[in-house]
């Protein structure tokens, strides 16, 4: 009888295809995974990709040397800086635009507890949907619930930097002399604060994206072994 059986069953198997095949192998993969593997495995996950993200961002030049995140002045005053460099003030425009970046990099060290406390929050439903949402899932739940609180500790740091060498007085008053011209018809923001800090917080979530899309995607990047049957039950 237990020939029979294994006779029975190797001729079924043959005759599936080779897709058959593994969406029955992930099938049986999810089903032995526990709400509590998948909610831990994913938290997991997040906490690594959040410490390599914040890492990244946190180092000199995180922000200034990486093109996808490097925080140039607001689109709206390129004109203006375009006019001071043909005046010779290119030097004092790269220092302001030096000063944003440090602020923002030295800002970003402090953000690794708020996300971890967000990820303490994940609920199984949370988990599961994350788990099966696109590439940016994880990042579009940390930024629901940790974007306030980031605009409230990235102000600080990123005023103290602009203090330092004047920039927050000298570019509001540039800003303003911009916008009382007769012929200016488009305001320009004087706060400069606020456009750097929402830069820099994008900016951050840009590299936790990254680093999610790469633990979804690569195995090699699934670094235990709860994170890789997680993630191999959704390849």
């Amino acid at each position: 009888m237990k020939n029979l059986w294994i006779l029975l069953i190797a001729a079924v198997w043959s005759s599936c295809t080779a897709s058959e095949v593994n969406k029955f192998i992930q099938g049986a993969s999810e089903a032995a995974l526990t709400e509590g593997e998948v909610s831990n495995g994913l938290k997991e996950a997040l906490v690594q990709g959040i410490t390599q993200g914040v890492q990244s961002a946190s180092a000199e030049d995180g922000y200034l040397g990486n093109e996808l995140i490097r925080i140039a002045l607001p689109e709206d005053v390129r004109n203006v800086e375009s006019t001071l460099r043909r005046f010779g003030l290119g030097s004092e425009v790269d220092r302001v635009i030096t000063t944003i970046n440090r602020g923002a990099e030295n800002a970003a060290k402090e953000a690794k507890p708020i996300f971890i406390n967000a990820i303490k929050q994940l609920t199984i439903q949370d988990a599961w949907n994350i788990l099966k949402g696109e590439d940016d899932a994880a990042t579009q739940y940390l930024k629901r619930t940790t974007s306030d609180q980031l605009v409230n500790l990235f102000r600080p740091h990123v005023q103290e930097s602009l203090d330092q060498v004047g920039a927050t007085r000298h570019y509001g008053e540039l800003v303003n002399s911009y916008n009382n011209f007769p012929t200016t018809q488009k305001k320009l923001d004087p706060d400069l604060n606020t456009y750097v800090t929402n830069m820099a917080i994008e900016g951050l979530f840009k590299l936790v994206a990254q680093e999610e899309k790469a633990i979804r995607e690569d195995p090699l990047e699934r670094t235990s072994v709860l994170m890789k049957r997680v993630f191999a039950a959704q390849d």
